[in-house]
């Protein structure tokens, strides 16, 4: 089998923050807990492959159209600068992060944002991180599963990067049953590859 970490491949760490990843956020993912000492080893795996750690950071202004009160969807998290918004303090952060959602833009995808308003995208700077490094390959991880992993995976694949999910190093919010299991086929059918942790079985 192939290595999965080299140089020419990219961990990229989906939004393990405190609003998601602690019991205590205000959009608490249930499975959060389990999955760090996963994320946490693959990254250990990667940076000793030389491959690169990227880590996503939503990071939201105090009043957007991304929050209910605001005329979004979500409850209010991951505000700048608040406990919400920083990493879980279980999580081991060696490498850059790309913050997303800073002008209150709808920050899925850890590559692109969106404008609620005019529907405008701009780019995180995250390809450009990856293309300026000599990324070819991305393994992503993190919350969730159903939002935010799924639409940085497929941007993933559509930008051109090999693009591999590790089913159990990621949890889904599951709004509606078996979101999970949909964003995991929306995934799939994007091109990307679904894969497991080391040392782990399906």
């Amino acid at each position: 089998m192939a290595a999965r970490y080299d140089p020419k491949a990219a961990l990229v760490v989906v939004d393990v923050q405190n609003d998601f990843a602690d019991p205590e956020g205000s959009l608490f993912v249930k499975g959060a807990a389990g999955i760090l000492p996963l994320v946490n080893s693959e990254a250990r795996l990667a940076r000793e492959a030389g491959a690169l750690v990227v880590y996503t950071q939503d990071w939201h202004p105090e009043s957007t159209q991304h929050f209910a009160k605001d005329g979004g969807i979500w409850p209010v998290h991951c505000v700048a600068g608040t406990w919400g918004a920083q990493f879980h303090p279980a999580l081991d952060v060696d490498g850059p992060t790309i913050r997303k959602g800073t002008g209150g833009e709808d920050g899925y995808s850890g590559f692109s944002m969106k404008d609620p308003t005019t529907g405008e995208t701009s780019s995180t700077g995250l390809e450009a991180l990856l293309r300026e490094r000599g990324i070819e390959r991305v393994v992503v991880v993190g919350l969730a599963t159903d939002y935010c992993v799924s639409a940085t995976a497929i941007d993933a694949a559509h930008l051109g990067f090999g693009t591999e999910v590790l089913q159990d190093a990621i949890a889904s919010v599951d709004l509606q049953e078996e979101d999970g299991a949909k964003a995991i086929h929306l995934m799939q059918a994007a091109g990307c590859t679904m894969g497991y942790c080391f040392g782990t079985l399906p």
